[in-house]
């Protein structure tokens, strides 16, 4: 069930949201979050997919903010005292244009647009369009797109955690994003931005203990097995590491960050022309190369090599973003060994940089 809601306010979005849970008899109480997506109409539906699917395993409320093409340009930026808190109506000037906002009312509308129109479009999907919660789809105008965070408020599930998800472009600084400042955890995906090194070194540069990188998200299942490798007689010291790899991939260098710090030995990386995702692990010891390799992610098999066993073929597909989600959405406590990587290993593998 898709409803579409033309020149709305936020409350009468709310209200509409309580009438159908009226309807079908359920209430949002069994929301174990509110996920908040940030994208662009491009990306909006495989958000919204992929939302759908990790709301099977935490049912949530999703709200995509997904500003009308060409609005967000267009107007002017508001000053500071724009901004409402949250929690009081004010008004400021961007530009010729005034915005009101009124948070208990649940209204934010553009004192410069036609009388009756609010500058927000919104789509509620409900059953089968929106998985094991429902969605809300907020498309402002105008001024408005300056004030997610206002029009997101009144349309949280209470006293659920907050969770802020950027599919592809992420801001700068995640922790005071108007979005992301409400968030418990805030994740971001720099693979999938259009500049993935610049991404990466802005989360660095601004890191929060509540901030997560699908990036490091996608190394879960090499990490583990790994460790298992290791967890494994003869219990040799690892003299040296190697990793490959597509060239500048940030979750290669991520790993190679993670076992530069954990085995406390150099790591080298290995550029792999035509590959799209890490393709192997080299740990040498005083036996040989412990070594687990995965030639090629369509055929998702990798190889487990052993000094003086014979080579033992396992399956490993490449993780989904699907999955990568779901994780991030089970585990909302920090990561400290993300944190101790972004922020020490990394420069101990690029120590120019």
């Amino acid at each position: 069930m898709i409803i579409e809601l033309n020149n709305t306010r936020t409350r009468e979005i709310a209200a509409k949201i309580d009438e159908l849970h009226e309807e079908r008899g359920e209430a949002a109480l069994g929301r174990v979050l509110t996920l908040l997506i940030a994208t662009d109409e491009g990306e909006l539906e495989h958000a919204l997919e992929l939302a759908n699917n990790a709301s099977r395993e935490h049912p949530c409320r999703v709200i995509a903010v997904v500003p009308h093409a060409g609005k967000a340009r267009a107007a002017a930026k508001p000053e500071p005292e724009a901004v409402a808190d949250g929690r009081a109506a004010q008004g400021g000037r961007t530009g010729k244009t005034q915005v009101f906002v009124d948070t208990q009312g649940g209204m934010a509308v553009d004192a410069a647009s036609e009388s009756g129109r609010s500058n927000l479009d919104a789509e509620i999907r409900f059953g089968a369009d929106a998985g094991a919660g429902e969605i809300i789809v907020l498309r402002p105008r105008g001024g408005l797109v300056h004030h997610p965070d206002t029009l997101v408020i009144p349309l949280l599930v209470p006293d659920a955690p907050v969770v802020a998800w950027w599919p592809t472009e992420a801001p700068a600084n995640p922790k005071t994003d108007l979005l992301g400042a409400m968030a418990r955890r805030r994740i971001t995906d720099a693979k999938r931005s259009s500049n993935p090194a610049r991404t990466i070194e802005d989360l660095r540069r601004n890191w929060s203990s509540q901030n997560i990188d699908m990036s490091w998200t996608r190394l879960t299942v090499w990490r583990a097995m790994i460790a298992t490798m290791l967890d494994q007689p003869p219990h040799l010291p690892i003299i040296s590491a190697k990793v490959s790899g597509p060239k500048d991939f940030i979750s290669m260098t991520m790993l190679a960050a993670w076992l530069r710090l954990k085995l406390g030995v150099s790591v080298t990386i290995e550029d792999v022309p035509g590959s799209d995702a890490v393709t192997g692990v080299y740990l040498t010891r005083a036996d040989g190369v412990l070594s687990l390799e995965r030639p090629s992610v369509e055929e998702g098999v990798a190889t487990i090599s052993t000094p003086g066993q014979a080579p033992q073929t396992i399956s490993v597909p490449a993780r989904t973003l699907e999955e990568c989600l779901s994780e991030e959405l089970r585990r909302l406590d920090p990561d400290e060994v993300y944190a101790e990587v972004l922020t020490r290993g990394w420069d101990l593998i690029h120590p120019q940089r």
